[in-house]
């Protein structure tokens, strides 16, 4: 995730990406697949968001239980990541805490990629020449675990942004998107697209943004969701037509959030945030246009 980008400019990224880590429980076993499942669409489907955000750490104390019994598993790994990192960036404030969380959610994401890819091991220390040719190594079964590792270091990016080192990894996440859209551009409904937008439009064109790219990978993220996911336009009206001075764009997008039913398969808790977003961006529209 780029480090000129707001918190709540964030917190709208990880909105869009929170249904994903909660469908990655499905690549379990057993009982313990069946449970995860049941519990994901549940939240997945749920409209009340204080009620997540008070149940969540429960949901991550058994995540933790689940990996200590499963160490060596990549989808339960992977799953405690996106998890991990999803809470971190909606709900905590606190600085140190939001490391502690983001180190944690990026060390599964890590564990995760290795033990599904033995070659995978260490990408983090790895040169960026031999991190791109790992990543570009990787096929459609690794898709899981790349995405979630791009996920997860986008998080870490923003809980460690005081680090000149750490920021220096955001080419390390695009590598990481755009092999994904190589790979499959429709998984997880596009949501590579929604990272590869944000990152092209960050920055205004004077200090080298690209709003246009960032356009369109903004309304591909929006064309493949098939406009289920509201999220996907509310990101776009923000860091695209609000940098742009695009106010008939802006509204346009945020009302159409706004009128949209919610209660879609899935996307039920995405969307009731992405309302919650989009009225209050339009609340505070004539203060910026």
């Amino acid at each position: 995730m780029p480090f000129h980008l707001t918190k709540r400019a964030c917190q709208f990224i990880v909105f869009c990406i929170l249904p994903l880590g909660l469908m990655l429980f499905t690549h379990g076993c057993g009982v313990k697949s069946n449970m995860m499942t049941s519990l994901s669409r549940s939240i997945l489907n749920n409209n009340d968001l204080a009620m997540v955000e008070s149940g969540a750490p429960a949901y991550l104390i058994m995540v933790d239980s689940l990996i200590d019994q499963d160490p060596d598993s990549p989808d339960m790994l992977s799953s405690g990541a996106q998890l991990y990192t999803a809470y971190s960036d909606v709900f905590v404030t606190d600085r140190e805490r939001k490391r502690k969380l983001a180190d944690k959610a990026m060390n599964y994401a890590l564990k995760s990629v290795c033990f599904a890819q033995r070659n995978a091991c260490d990408l983090k220390q790895k040169p960026f020449e031999q991190f791109s040719t790992v990543v570009n190594a990787m096929e459609t079964d690794d898709l899981p675990y790349l995405f979630t590792l791009g996920n997860a270091w986008g998080s870490w990016i923003m809980a460690h942004k005081d680090d000149f080192n750490a920021l220096a990894d955001i080419a390390r996440i695009e590598a990481i998107m755009n092999r994904i859209i190589e790979l499959d551009e429709t998984y997880k409904d596009g949501a590579a697209y929604l990272y590869l937008g944000t990152l092209a439009t960050f920055l205004p064109p004077a200090l080298g943004g690209k709003p246009e790219q960032g356009k369109h990978f903004f309304e591909k993220a929006v064309s493949i969701s098939g406009g289920k996911n509201l999220m996907a336009k509310v990101v776009y009206a923000k860091l695209y037509a609000k940098m742009m001075f695009d106010r008939p764009l802006f509204d346009q997008l945020l009302n159409e959030v706004i009128k949209t039913d919610p209660n879609i398969d899935g996307y039920t808790l995405v969307n009731t945030c992405a309302q919650q977003q989009a009225r209050k961006l339009l609340d505070e529209a004539d203060d910026y246009f």
